[in-house]
């Protein structure tokens, strides 16, 4: 990489979402036959999402990444021999291997450089983005595809109304590239693997059978405080590291989990609702996806412009969370 080019930009994004559409009174309806009892006031008040997209029982989570991918391949008016890196962070992949990311790369013609998957929940995107920058900054690679992609739907309990009602199923992506003008300006990551059992899918395959259980499980108010602390910490750490004032966000980019989680947090922090970027009453919580999603949504609706300073953050399940500063 030439020594002038030190740096790492966000030069596209890009978003897909499957096509049905689930609002909150058809999962009721659908939830009602199996004899969980829920609706459409519950979910609002409890979590803000009014809809959410769920994938069909045959698509997996390549199809919705490869869509993704290539909307940002052509916002940022590139093709596939100049990408040399994919990460995809993702939780639903197609296989156990190969790599969600090494489908991705076939279906989109791309025969050079590394491809890989990122397994860290919800905050997947962020250890992705996190990830890509230090390759382009090391000289490792030069364009990069960082995606966000979850068939969340297929490990859903539907009888438990806690997380059922919660997710839904989608994609988004961003280039970055590297670059002679500063993009990523600060990241910062973190784990709790001690916290593992408040967020998780516990079950796995051997011997051809499903051993333990494969359903998401979670502990809502423990999820919820260790949100907001963690969060709150990462964004003030992210930005002192960075030599950069919270004031001086333009937008916030959340992960999309729940508006009270986004209002907390928010409020806290001292960021205008105005600046925060919302998307979880239209997708629901798309783990991996839902930074990139939003981040997409803000940036082709004209909210997030050229020069605009952007704090993503995600927290998940191991127990995973961090932060990035990203001057658009």
């Amino acid at each position: 990489m030439e020594a002038n080019m030190p740096f790492a930009k966000i030069t596209g994004s890009g978003g897909y979402l499957p096509p049905r559409v689930v609002t909150n009174n058809d999962l009721a309806a659908e939830l009602a036959t199996r004899g969980v009892e829920t609706s459409d006031e519950w979910i609002i008040e409890r979590t803000g999402i009014r809809q959410r997209y769920i994938a069909d029982a045959d698509t997996r989570t390549s199809a919705l990444a490869t869509r993704a991918a290539q909307m940002a391949m052509d916002d940022a008016g590139i093709s596939a021999g100049d990408v040399d890196l994919i990460i995809l962070a993702t939780s639903t992949p197609d296989f156990i291997f190969p790599s969600t990311a090494c489908i991705v790369q076939a279906n989109l013609g791309i025969r050079q450089g590394a491809a890989f998957d990122v397994q860290a929940v919800c905050s997947g995107f962020v250890y992705a983005l996190t990830t890509a920058d230090a390759f382009i900054k090391a000289g490792h690679a030069k364009t990069a595809l960082v995606i966000g992609a979850e068939v969340f739907s297929n490990i859903l309990d539907w009888n438990d109304r806690k997380t059922c009602v919660l997710f839904g199923d989608g994609a988004g992506a961003i280039v970055l590239q590297a670059s002679d003008a500063p993009g990523i300006v600060g990241a910062e990551l973190h784990a709790d693997g001690s916290q593992a059992g408040i967020l998780n899918a516990s079950g796995n395959v051997c011997g051809g059978k499903v051993v333990g259980d494969p359903f998401l499980r979670m502990d809502g108010q423990a999820v919820f405080k260790m949100a907001v602390n963690a969060l709150s910490k990462s964004a003030q750490d992210v930005c002192a590291k960075s030599g950069v004032q919270l004031s001086d966000i333009d937008w916030m980019v959340p992960h999309q989990a729940n508006i009270r989680i986004i209002n907390f947090l928010g409020k806290k922090l001292g960021i205008a609702p105005e600046k925060v970027v919302v998307t979880v009453d239209q997708h629901a919580n798309t783990s991996a996806a839902s930074v990139p999603l939003a981040l997409n949504t803000a940036r082709r609706d004209g909210r997030i412009k050229s020069g605009d300073l952007v704090l993503m953050q995600g927290v998940g399940g191991g127990f995973t969370w961090g932060s990035v500063l990203a001057r658009m």
